[in-house]
């Protein structure tokens, strides 16, 4: 997808991530930025004023479990790491260089590959070749690996690779059947539940093997304060590790699924007060490399019924940007720490060329209104499904124009 003619965005403020927003223009030829700063339009470029608005690079949301273009397109996201867990799996090179090729031209999809053949926790797959294929890390998916053996196999792989390797941090033997973080909403609500040390204990686990084979492990949530004290504690050793997060454990708490709202329905669970306090320490500290939508849509056929039998999951490609920057606007961050978590450590934990506004990155672009004002509604929602826990809910903050590789997406 390379346009014709250069492409210039005037008359904006620059997010490029590397310092807080300044006036500026932004340049490209084909699908590259050439230039950053004080630019002058050439004869022939387009040109699109961003009429104060803040410009950014398009957001990169590390850990999705649905291609969903239109949800993607109007939260600002121009590229999403696809999680292993589709039907069938990523286990085969083929079936990742199709994800790969899926959202193109206006969408780019970096598949993650599955870590087990079928998912299933015992032989590992031709990691390698799906290297080839396209994909650019390695995970369990929504499922805790629970053979130690087979994580160190599969990390000494991926190490050897240079494949960073996602883990989802959830003892099992913990969890069983839990929907719950045990506590007093689920005792009150007689729900299944499990201890939150369910996924301190896998964190502990997973970085031991990383230092032993030598991996970039990267922790898709983490969402507990012991959880978070293990990582700092890592971090500080010099542990190759990174961690994120999604929007639902820094806005809500357990008291959130009190109705047996199965909108609420998460895996991880929601957590208590303390914990989602603690999320937002860590991602103004820096402990939190990334945020994510985690976007799974999931259809009234599994959220219409109890709670203990829905499936988790939730719509966040729309709600990603809004409830990001809501943090901005409660001094938890700001935004230059929002386009590190959106775009910069995205990128560099892919390892693709894009995440800044700086000269020989691909033109992935987002214009945004920080301010601008719409309510969430679940039923009108541009994602496949609108099982969102934030449904009528006022936030502030859209994509009002949306590039990739230099060429806006109309939409």
């Amino acid at each position: 997808m390379i346009p014709r003619e250069p492409l210039i965005i005037t008359g904006g403020k620059l997010l490029t991530g590397s310092g807080a927003p300044s006036a500026g223009s932004i340049r490209c030829e084909g699908d590259r930025i050439v230039a950053a700063g004080e630019v002058e339009a050439q004869p022939g470029d387009r040109t699109h004023d961003a009429r104060g608005k803040i410009v950014m690079p398009g957001i990169i949301d590390l850990g999705v479990f649905e291609i969903d273009k239109p949800a993607f397109h109007f939260g600002g996201i121009t590229r999403a790491a696809l999680m292993p867990d589709q039907n069938p799996p990523l286990d085969y090179p083929a079936r990742v260089r199709f994800a790969a090729s899926y959202g193109k031209p206006d969408l780019w999809v970096h598949p993650i590959a599955a870590a087990t053949r079928g998912l299933a926790g015992s032989e590992l797959p031709e990691l390698g070749l799906m290297q080839e294929a396209g994909a650019r890390a390695v995970s369990s998916g929504r499922q805790w690996l629970g053979d130690s053996g087979i994580m160190l196999r599969m990390m000494q792989y991926a190490a050897m690779l240079g494949l960073p390797v996602i883990s989802h941090a959830e003892d099992a033997g913990l969890t069983g059947g839990a929907v719950a973080t045990a506590g007093e909403m689920a005792t009150r609500l007689g729900l299944p539940s499990a201890p939150a040390e369910a996924e301190s204990l896998a964190i502990m686990r997973d970085i031991a093997l990383a230092e032993m084979a030598g991996a970039h492990l990267h922790i898709r949530q983490v969402t507990t304060a012991a959880g978070l004290d293990l990582v700092r504690a890592a971090k500080a050793r010099g542990v190759r590790l990174t961690c994120g997060v999604t929007p639902a454990y820094f806005m809500l708490s357990d008291i959130a699924t009190a109705g047996f709202l199965t909108f609420t329905r998460l895996s991880p669970p929601l957590r208590s007060e303390a914990d989602r306090l603690a999320v937002r320490i860590a991602l103004a500290d820096g402990t939190i490399d990334t945020i994510a939508s985690g976007h799974d849509p999931r259809g009234p056929e599994d959220k219409r019924l109890p709670f203990v039998d829905a499936a988790p999951g939730m719509a966040g490609a729309e709600t990603l940007l809004p409830l990001t920057l809501s943090l901005v606007r409660d001094g938890v961050i700001d935004m230059a720490r929002m386009c590190e978590l959106l775009c910069v450590n995205p990128a560099r934990i892919l390892g693709v060329e894009a995440g800044r506004l700086e000269a020989g990155l691909e033109a992935d672009i987002a214009v945004i209104d920080p301010d601008r004002p719409w309510i969430v509604d679940s039923d009108r929602m541009e994602a496949q499904a609108g099982n969102t826990p934030f449904d009528k809910q006022p936030v502030q903050g859209r994509a009002i124009a949306l590039f990739k590789g230099g060429q806006k997406i109309e939409g």
